[in-house]
């Protein structure tokens, strides 16, 4: 993606302070080979083609959940969301309880559109004997960068669906998305987890040399499941025959939710109009092979998924697309 940046790039775009929000609009999203960033970078170069006053500065790395936290305070207009990350950011609590800010932040904060996440792949080697999410007891396993809303996830589904307790029954190494990968790439793990739409980029890389068998519960029905899926997450199955090395011979039950792209609810509402349009317009120049983007949809966008509101320029697109009253 020739507009998405890496590394010190995201920390200089946050340092910068304010821009002209009619010239520059600065993105943060997630590590760039993560299928979120490529969405979200996808998102940017559709609009910067198609509108010539706009440009938006795309940089990847980093933990979404402070991204959001600095779109709050201003220093960034765009960066990905969640309905779950949302709701802790303007309840201050759980990993922004330290951020005395948090709420306050969270009032500048609006959705332009959500999309699907992707399932949850919790993928061990072929030869490993971990068959089940059951039977990681003792295991080490990457389940995304601490402290982000992706560990928090995988981490839950584990201990609503097996009891298992991360610290307790099995281990999570403290890593990035890279360095996380890299570990499962090195067998110094047993365990991988990444959220993504099939074919993922991480998995056909893996099983150019090696078999890998993705997981799941034993059991998934029971009520603690429900209460951890609550009104924003829900089950969703990781299909067999995606990937030349994948032992799975039927699909294994995982789940998905959604994230979004939020902006600064100080924005200018033409201006927001203006982006949502441009990108919705003009989706087709997307390539059709692009596996995200077929689970694109303007409907799912404009829903209403916990406290978050649409910011009033997109909800002005949406109006006029039919999808939102």
């Amino acid at each position: 993606m020739k507009h998405l940046m890496t590394g010190a790039a995201l920390l200089a775009l946050v340092s910068a302070g304010p821009v002209n929000a009619q010239d520059t609009l600065r993105m943060a999203t997630i590590a760039p080979s993560l299928g979120q960033a490529i969405t979200m970078a996808t998102f940017a170069n559709i609009v910067n083609d198609n509108l010539d006053d706009v440009s938006i500065e795309v940089a990847g790395g980093g933990a979404a959940t402070l991204h959001q936290l600095e779109v709050g305070r201003g220093n960034l207009e765009m960066a990905m969301t969640s309905p779950v990350i949302y709701n802790l950011m303007a309840a201050g609590t759980r990993m922004y309880a330290k951020q005395e800010d948090a709420a306050q932040a969270a009032e500048n904060v609006r959705l332009l559109m959500w999309f699907p996440y992707g399932q949850y792949h919790f993928a061990v080697r072929g030869e490993s004997d971990i068959e089940l999410l059951d039977d990681i007891e003792g295991a080490t396993v990457f389940l995304g960068p601490q402290g982000g809303g992706a560990f928090n996830a995988a981490r839950g589904w584990i201990q609503a669906t097996t009891g298992l307790v991360v610290g307790e029954d099995y281990d999570a190494i403290t890593a990035n998305w890279q360095t996380g990968f890299q570990a499962f790439l090195d067998g110094t793990i047993d365990m991988y987890v990444n959220g993504c739409l099939d074919p993922c980029q991480q998995f056909l890389q893996f099983t150019e040399t090696e078999t890998l068998r993705f997981i799941g519960p034993e059991s998934h029905t029971h009520e603690e499941v429900d209460t951890y899926l609550g009104a924003w997450r829900y089950r969703a199955e990781v299909p067999a025959g995606m990937y030349e090395g994948q032992l799975n011979d039927a699909a294994v039950m995982s789940f998905d939710t959604s994230v979004g792209i939020a902006v600064r609810a100080d924005l200018d509402e033409e201006l927001i109009y203006q982006v949502t349009k441009a990108f919705w317009d003009n989706l087709d120049q997307v390539t059709s092979d692009a596996p995200w983007a077929a689970a694109l949809d303007v409907g799912f966008a404009a829903q209403q998924r916990g406290k978050m509101q649409l910011h009033p320029g997109a909800a002005r697109y949406y109006r006029e697309a039919g999808v939102l009253n």
